[in-house]
């Protein structure tokens, strides 16, 4: 009987397999990319957004350096206004209503607000004399910080009308 020898054993070389391809991908990469695709997607249409919606203020402030008038100053303001607030409400606004308004749409109290300077305000607009250097830029100053702070506004604001908090109220005549 002859004995077989480990070396002379009839067995088959070892085959690996082929390294397993990219391609498909596993549902987790799905999920990454789906994931990602979508951050990018809410990131463009909120810069989208938000450069439409800061477009009117930033004309403003823009503009605002080449006025040399008071009158001039105030119409901007006005139109800055109407870009973003109820054209109804912001439109009839004159005088010491519109003065409050302007107050009305920033978080500012004291030395910085309209209200404390609306003499200024009036004789700029209504005063043969004008204003001086300083006054003028003082009334420069507010409005540059209202372009800043109260446009664009943060929320929906419902105007302080003391008498009536509904529209249809305050519309009516």
């Amino acid at each position: 009987m002859t004995t077989q020898t480990s070396n002379t054993l009839p067995l088959a070389d070892i085959h690996l397999q082929n390294a397993p391809g990219i391609w498909p991908l596993a549902w987790g990469w799905w999920l990454v990319i789906t994931v990602t695709l979508s951050v990018i997607i809410f990131f463009i249409i909120w810069y989208q957004m938000h450069t439409k919606k800061t477009c009117a203020q930033k004309e403003a402030l823009q503009t605002l350096n080449s006025l040399t008038s008071l009158a001039d100053i105030n119409s901007l303001l006005k139109r800055a206004a109407l870009s973003y607030f109820d054209r109804e409400h912001v439109a009839g606004l004159t005088g010491n209503a519109w003065i409050h308004f302007l107050d009305d749409q920033q978080p500012v109290v004291g030395e910085d607000s309209f209200v404390a300077h609306e003499s200024l305000w009036q004789k700029g607009s209504f005063s043969q004399e004008g204003l001086s250097d300083h006054e003028f830029r003082t009334c420069r100053a507010l409005a540059v910080k209202w372009l800043k702070k109260a446009l664009p506004p943060k929320t929906f604001h419902t105007f302080n009308n003391p008498k009536s908090t509904d529209r249809k109220k305050v519309n009516h005549v």
